[in-house]
């Protein structure tokens, strides 16, 4: 989101900071240029720890006299990010963050106290005051890419705490982007008619040029080969809630790792807890890429590349199995069937697993877990799924009303 506040920055080992972040949303009316005589220049934070000193960002200039956005219901939004630390308790704070583009966003203390939220959204009830809190917002999902959970959910959840959904399920070829219009004029156009935008696309990436455009929150709900982090932040509760435990447990990523934006997703958070080891067992046509490795190594999390998915099966808590995605192949139909079917999580697997392990899929899924697994108490695919609706709830709830 496209920063409405004007703050200086500091230079730590080489990285920008923003020191004190602000955020307004209240419902006045308000003249932008009188809270801001001259063009402002914002960052983006987009980097792992919040406190991590390589900070990754976006930079651009806004002239408020010219493109100050006066919100809807006359609400004038501003937000920028305080970086110096991660509090342990955020309650009645800003969300530390504008939007929601990679998991390397956030940390531990952050993730722990969306998870807690998330638990809120879970005990909340048809017509109490808790599912009217959003009454009055709208969210627009735009999807460039099909999606039956992620959108669904998003909307959902969006509904279950009172606010309102516009709704683009195939932007690609159903809206002006068929006729040539850029991403960056479509999100400067969404804006005026929503709170927050929901974005997937088939570009990697592209949830960051939208963030970069928008004066709104943006959600990446899945850019092309690049990442998908609601879909690891619900990963990495589902696996807390499954196992009880993040310190301390191993991690099997299965398929196909080159293209799966949710495997590259989670190992970034997985990163953040203690003792955790990943095995990545794929075809090699869809190795996992070499910069979620490098970036695994630097913070001192183990990792191991195997071709024998029942022996790493039986040593880890959690298989994430992921189907292949032909969709990423293009014209190369022989490199697809080449990986398609080689790991397959049947009834054989779930005999070498240990008892309080789980089977976990991002779906949809093919042929990659049989359909007999799936009265194993440990599948627990159909209950990850249904946990992404409680953290899209926190997410929306965070990202509008804060703490």
């Amino acid at each position: 989101m496209a920063s409405s506040s004007s703050f200086s920055t500091c230079t730590l080992h080489g990285a920008s900071y923003a020191p004190k972040a602000i955020k307004c949303h209240g419902e006045f009316m308000c003249n932008s240029s009188s809270f801001f005589k001259q063009s402002s220049h914002s960052k983006l934070i987009a980097e792992s720890d919040l406190t991590h000193p390589r900070v990754l960002h976006i930079e651009k200039s806004i002239n408020w006299e010219q493109s100050g956005r006066l919100l809807s219901r006359n609400r004038v939004h501003s937000q920028a990010l305080d970086t110096e630390s991660a509090p342990s308790s955020f309650v009645g704070n800003n969300f530390q963050l504008d939007d929601v583009i990679e998991a390397q966003q956030f940390n531990r203390d952050i993730l722990s106290a969306i998870f807690e939220v998330a638990r809120e959204m879970e005990k909340i009830e048809k017509k109490s005051p808790g599912s009217q809190i959003l009454k009055g917002y709208l969210m627009a999902t735009l999807f460039y890419e099909p999606s039956t959970r992620t959108r669904l959910s998003f909307e959902s959840a969006m509904k279950r705490l009172g606010g309102e959904v516009l709704t683009t399920e195939n932007a690609r070829e159903f809206s002006s982007a068929a006729k040539g219009e850029t991403l960056e004029d479509t999100i400067r156009t969404i804006e005026g008619y929503s709170d927050i935008i929901v974005m997937r696309h088939f570009e990697s990436g592209a949830a960051r040029r939208a963030a970069a455009t928008a004066s709104i929150p943006v959600i990446n709900a899945g850019d092309g080969p690049g990442q998908h982090p609601t879909q690891a932040l619900l990963d990495v509760y589902t696996i807390e809630r499954e196992i009880g435990k993040l310190d301390g447990i191993k991690v099997g990523l299965v398929g196909d790792l080159a293209n799966g934006r949710t495997v590259r997703s989670l190992a970034y958070l997985l990163s953040k807890y203690q003792d955790v080891k990943i095995y990545f067992v794929s075809p090699e046509v869809v190795k996992m890429k070499d910069d979620i490795k490098e970036y695994l190594t630097s913070k001192g999390v183990e990792w191991e590349e195997s071709t024998d998915l029942m022996e790493v099966a039986s040593k880890c808590d959690v298989v994430y199995q992921t189907r292949i995605q032909r969709e990423r192949f293009g014209a190369r139909i022989d490199l697809y069937e080449e990986a398609r079917g080689k790991y397959i999580v049947d009834r054989d697997v779930l005999g070498v697993m240990q008892k309080h392990a789980v089977v976990m899929h991002p779906l949809p899924r093919l042929d990659e877990i049989t359909v007999d697994v799936d009265s194993d108490p440990r599948a627990a695919y159909f209950r990850q799924a249904k946990n992404g609706l409680f953290i899209r709830m926190a997410l929306l709830k965070l990202l509008l009303l804060g703490w």
